[in-house]
């Protein structure tokens, strides 16, 4: 796409000077973002142009030397992790770990029915185009309890031995193998619905959270499950009122309030 613009602009029948100031505004931006999808980019120069015909400046210089001119979904700090998502997908999740972690980040929300997912500049992060994905630095993730693992590594507020990162992948696998299939699918949520919430249902009566006392990412993969089914499939949990009260619980959190709260 950015090639085919680029020869639209090239061979079209404006003036040397405007051509040139375009292809500058454009390079300019593309130079500066990660992996933005170039329509964006090319979007966001039409309408730097049409300012700069207007006022009668310049801007490209201008822009090339200062980065806050350019709204902040369309730039990367290099100190900033980037999380990739979209509307009714599994990426507030996510979103929800990195508040209760204090991490900064950006958050790009994917175009998923224009299947923005699809493009090459984000197969490059996921080959399979699917959200959420994450790059840190150079680093690129996907699968949504992959990230929270790592996550958990990286930013975690206290070494974990063997034994205590054992757990925390015991429940993250639970909850994307077992808990969400065993809600989510028709076929098996009447068998496996009783199987999977009374067993939580009594430890939430022992203790606020899956681990204990405090909040862990076990936490925000297995309550993100709950909360999804009984929010989309509006799920009768009055059998286990414990469970009721969990979810009560999280949803007070301002780091749910913030992400998980706004679906």
């Amino acid at each position: 796409m950015a090639t085919s613009f680029l020869s639209l602009i090239t061979f079209s029948s404006i003036d040397n000077a405007a051509r040139d100031k375009i292809i500058e505004c454009f390079l300019s931006i593309k130079n500066m973002t990660q992996l933005l999808p170039v329509k964006k980019i090319i979007f966001l120069t039409l309408g730097l142009i049409s300012i700069s015909q207007s006022t009668g400046q310049n801007l490209a210089p201008a822009i090339a030397q200062n980065a806050s001119l350019i709204p902040s979904e369309f730039t990367q700090k290099q100190s900033d992790l980037l999380l990739y998502g979209g509307p009714r997908t599994r990426s507030p999740l996510v979103q929800w770990y990195l508040e209760e972690l204090a991490v900064s980040y950006q958050y790009i929300s994917l175009d998923i029915r224009g299947q923005e997912q699809r493009q090459p500049e984000f197969l490059a992060i996921n080959p399979m185009g699917k959200v959420p994905a994450m790059v840190d630095g150079t680093f690129k993730l996907w699968e949504s309890g992959a990230i929270l693992l790592y996550l958990t590594d990286k930013y975690g507020k206290e070494p974990q031995s063997i034994e205590e990162r054992a757990l925390l992948n015991q429940w993250v696998i639970f909850a994307n193998a077992t808990l969400g299939p065993g809600l989510f699918r028709e076929d098996r949520r009447e068998r496996e619905m009783p199987r999977l919430l009374a067993p939580l249902n009594d430890i939430f009566k022992q203790q606020p959270f899956i681990l204990g006392s405090e909040l862990s990412v076990a936490d925000v993969a297995v309550g993100s499950y709950l909360y999804y089914a009984k929010l989309g499939l509006s799920l009768d949990f009055s059998d286990y009122p414990a469970v009721e009260t969990y979810l009560n619980r999280l949803s007070k959190r301002p780091a749910f309030i913030k992400t998980m709260g706004q679906r």
